[in-house]
């Protein structure tokens, strides 16, 4: 069992000793997910992007930003794990498109898409 199966189990414990399953269907899973990007956001808001490395890296905005990511991921393994999703292979399935659509030569040291200038 790798790491991210670890961590499914452990998910599915928690809200299974809380009777927390019926408050977790796709659509309540997926405002889950919004919400917490939402505060992770709220942490960068008003630092210029010039500072955002450094801002990261103080200990009290390092603290509750690793919290935020960390509610993140917990939101979008259950939303994986809800609707049977691998969220590895459905990554590696996003980069393989995102290589397709963004080639080397159109994209690199661009921000625009290649062809939507």
């Amino acid at each position: 069992m790798d790491a991210l199966d670890e961590v499914k189990t452990e998910l599915r414990s928690f809200v299974a000793e809380r009777q927390w399953q019926t408050f977790h269907d796709p659509k309540n899973l997926a405002m889950l997910l919004a919400s917490e990007v939402g505060e992770l956001m709220s942490e960068y808001r008003w630092v210029t992007n010039e500072n955002a490395d450094a801002h990261s890296q103080q200990p009290a905005p390092r603290s509750r930003i690793i919290e935020e990511i960390g509610d993140v991921g917990i939101a979008l393994v259950m939303l994986c794990d809800r609707l049977n999703v691998d969220l590895v292979a459905a990554i590696r399935n996003k980069m393989a498109r995102n290589a397709k659509n963004y080639p080397v030569e159109a994209s690199r040291g661009r921000a625009e898409r290649p062809g939507k200038e």
